[in-house]
Parts: C-alpha cells; structure tokens; sequence
C-alpha cells in the first residue's frame, strides 16, 4: 500500500483526496500538513512539513505558493517523491521545481484534469493552423470567489502552449483597461472573472474574419483534480528523479 502525506490537507482539494483515498484500498494518508489544525481528520496533522517525523512514499500538495519553498526543500533532502499541484508559483520557484526534481521525482502541472490537458493539444493544433490565418486569441478565465492568483495557472499554461506553436512569440495581454488603444496582432489576451462557486471554467476564443471559433472546458466539481492528483502519485512512486508533466501521465 503506498503512504500519502497531504499537503494542504484541510483545503478543500485535501479534504476531496482525503475522501477519495478513504475509498482506495491501493493508497492511505497517514499523515497531513495544514497550518490550520482545527479540523478532524483519521490521519496526524502537522502544522509544517519539518514537524513530520512520518515516513511517506508520496506527497500531494494542494496548499499555497509562501508553502512551496519549505516543501521543496523537504523533499530534496528525503527524497519523496512530489506531485505538485499549488498554482501562481514565481518564475523563481518554479527555477526550484526544476532544480530540485534532480534530486527527487516531481510532477507538476498547472492543471490535474484530463480534459483540461486534451483542451491544451487542442490548442496547439488550433493556434498553428489560425493563427496564420490571422485569427486574434483571447483565453477567459472563471474560478470561484476565494481564488487567489489570477489569472489561473491553467490559463497561463494554456498561453504558453500555444505560444510554443507559433514562429513568433505573442506578448500577453492582461485585461484592457490599463491600455487604451488597439489590440495588437501578436498577441494573446487572457481575462480572469472570479465569482460564486465556480470551479473553473477556460475558453479559448479565436477570432478571424466574419469567423469565429471557440474551445471551451468546464469543471463541474474539484474531484477530477484530486482524481488526477492520485493518478499523479500511483504513476510517481516508481519513477526516477527528474521533472513529470501530465503529457507523461497520458501517454504512459
């Protein structure tokens, strides 16, 4: 049976895996990582990751980006394997992510759903037949009221893949109102709207000529991320050090 140590266990995404893993009979939590410790959980909680004196063969993380940098270098001094899940990393530490899944396995994706990683390959496809045919590309973003980064990390995933497509690298746009003037050819827009309940929803707009087209996912509940995240950590625990995105999940 392999060991989980949750990290961020009593967010809401670590408190959707920890219901999840209740029902796997392959995987258990046995112990969570929260600074919040007023939450009933069946497994020890701690209040950092350097209180933990509990051996693990993987680590989910769902928490924040001030929780990265602790995390990162716990895991490269006992190399357990990470799957990273915590969106709106600095370039810096993301620079650490790399450095240290020398040392440890990592996998990290803005993203741990599926279809939002189908909805990417879509995009490339899309953006390097349109984008020739001078069609403007604009991501929109929605997530719930209590979202802190924005925009999302899957949009700027989503802006990066396509700009991998193109012979040219566009600039991104966020938002309008700062510049008041008109849109540039070279480049992509992306927009973040935060309300409600929202789950998440990304729709990518391209936009020609009398024509347009729209791919569009929407997230109807935050089990598909932890679904994804337990994927994450059965492919990891048998991998070697290095850096894995959800395109290795997917294609074995």
């Amino acid at each position: 049976m392999i060991r989980l140590i949750m990290h961020g266990c009593n967010g809401k995404m670590g408190q959707v895996i920890s219901k999840l893993v209740e029902e796997d009979t392959r995987i258990e939590i046995v112990a969570g990582i929260d600074v919040n410790l007023h939450h009933s959980n069946p497994y020890p909680v701690f209040a950092t990751i350097h209180d933990c004196d509990i051996e693990a063969d993987v680590i989910i993380d769902f928490s924040t980006a001030a929780a990265i940098p602790s995390l990162l270098d716990y895991v490269q001094t006992k190399k357990v394997p990470l799957v990273l899940c915590t969106t709106g990393l600095s370039q810096e530490l993301i620079q650490k992510v790399q450095q240290v899944s020398a040392y440890t396995p990592i996998f990290f994706s803005a993203n741990m759903s599926l279809g939002v990683n189908l909805l990417m390959n879509l995009a490339k496809r899309a953006t390097e037949i349109l984008a020739d045919a001078h069609f403007d590309i604009e991501i929109i973003e929605k997530h719930h009221n209590q979202k802190i980064d924005a925009p999302s990390g899957t949009a700027l995933a989503l802006a990066e893949a396509m700009n991998e497509c193109l012979d040219h690298q566009y600039k991104y746009q966020y938002d309008r109102h700062a510049d008041r003037k008109k849109r540039e050819k070279k480049e992509i827009g992306i927009h973040a709207v935060r309300g409600g309940t929202i789950v998440g929803e990304h729709s990518i707009v391209f936009a020609g000529q009398d024509e347009i087209i729209e791919l569009k996912h929407t997230a109807l509940s935050k089990e598909i991320f932890a679904v994804g995240a337990l994927k994450a950590a059965f492919f990891l625990v048998s991998k070697p050090a290095g850096l894995y995105h959800m395109e290795h999940l997917i294609n074995g």
